[in-house]
């Protein structure tokens, strides 16, 4: 079944677009994933492996600004633990999750790695984005839940941005869901959304 989107942000194709040095971008977690990520072609589409990782080197060379949130680290950890041990249980059958961590110590080990690599390439690339995470942030995160179908993880991140009142917020992401959030430009290689953009006339050429 087709996602039925409203889209309610500014969709700008990454395939197409070229990143100013005005431009201060929001990376998100999935595209992070791609661009540092060892083994990150495991279970991933060609053209997000191929697209967002050029998109960010032309960003860097058009002296763009790249930025993440702190709040990032939380989920990239838990996808990449997730992406490898999908791997461990396609070559040596299934374990639980819960034994996979703690009884096998080499591959914990390995998970860290993995994790500690990505997230030193992330603050290589990019400059920190300091956002605050506090009972009023939480309860308007939840207030925003009601409206805007997006996710846990991105519930406090786009909670936590807009009070720090950074201006209009850049991201890029493959992520549909940010197109239901009105006020941002979404930057995207996801061609479902930018063909909806277009049908919605959301879709932006700079």
């Amino acid at each position: 079944m087709a996602v039925n989107l409203n889209i309610q942000a500014d969709v700008i194709d990454i395939r197409v677009d070229t990143p100013q040095q005005d431009d201060i971008f929001l990376v998100d977690t999935n595209v992070w994933f791609w661009q540092t990520y060892t083994n990150a072609g495991f279970g991933a589409k060609p053209y997000q492996i191929k697209n967002y990782p050029n998109y960010l080197k032309l960003a860097l060379s058009n002296r763009a600004t790249l930025s993440y949130s702190g709040l990032i680290l939380a989920e990239l950890a838990h996808i990449i633990e997730k992406t490898e041990y999908e791997i461990y249980i396609q070559s040596y059958g299934r374990v639980p999750i819960k034994e996979y961590r703690h009884n096998y110590p080499v591959e914990r080990a390995n998970v860290v790695a993995e994790v500690q690599l990505a997230w030193s390439q992330v603050k290589a690339l990019a400059v920190p984005v300091n956002l605050t995470v506090d009972d009023a942030t939480t309860d308007a995160a939840l207030n925003r839940f009601k409206s805007q179908a997006v996710d846990g993880y991105d519930l406090l991140l786009l909670e936590a941005i807009s009070r720090a009142e950074a201006g209009q917020v850049k991201i890029i992401t493959d992520d549909m869901d940010y197109t239901v959030v009105p006020g941002i430009q979404v930057f995207t290689s996801n061609n479902n959304v930018v063909q909806e953009a277009a049908i919605q006339n959301k879709l932006v050429v700079r």
